[in-house]
């Protein structure tokens, strides 16, 4: 690109506003913070800026256009010094990766045991319910909380 055409994009609003929405959404993968940490992106008093710049997504007008949330909790953490030093450690990034594959396949997990059992309990949870009377019931969300604990403690 010229510079002329970078500078158009760059005063254009709408075009502005998509350059730093899919700038955003890089940030969900730590990959790819690894590889700005390795460059040294993270000692540049400027991006820096650009970064808590970046945080205007997170209000209620911009934070529905972001497709994906982790991108959100990575820019507040590289608001941390501490954070975008890890990061240019690559295991340190494959923990994080890792993290968010195991979080990722708790959520499924959950999607399937909810489109299942629609109610969000669980068998084994509705059979303890009933077999302890004295027992209060619970409310529908810490059922849910419930049920999934008591499933992998019954198997």
């Amino acid at each position: 690109m010229t510079d002329d055409l970078i500078q158009t994009v760059i005063r254009d609003p709408s075009q502005r506003f998509l350059l730093d929405l899919e700038f955003v959404q890089t940030l969900a993968n730590p990959q790819y913070l690894n590889f700005l940490a390795q460059r040294n992106y993270f000692k540049n008093p400027a991006f820096i800026n650009y970064l808590k710049y970046l945080l205007y997504f997170k209000e209620e007008n911009y934070i529905k256009y972001v497709r994906y949330p982790q991108a959100l909790y990575f820019l507040d953490l590289l608001q941390r010094e501490q954070f975008r030093q890890e990061l240019a450690n690559a295991s340190y990034c494959r923990y994080i990766e890792d993290q968010q594959v195991h979080a990722w396949q708790r959520l499924q997990r959950r999607k399937n045991q909810l489109l299942t059992n629609p109610t969000g309990i669980s068998t084994s949870t509705a059979n303890n319910n009933n077999n302890n009377e004295t027992e209060t019931p619970n409310t529908q969300n810490s059922t849910n909380a419930i049920s999934t604990s008591t499933t992998a403690n019954n198997r």
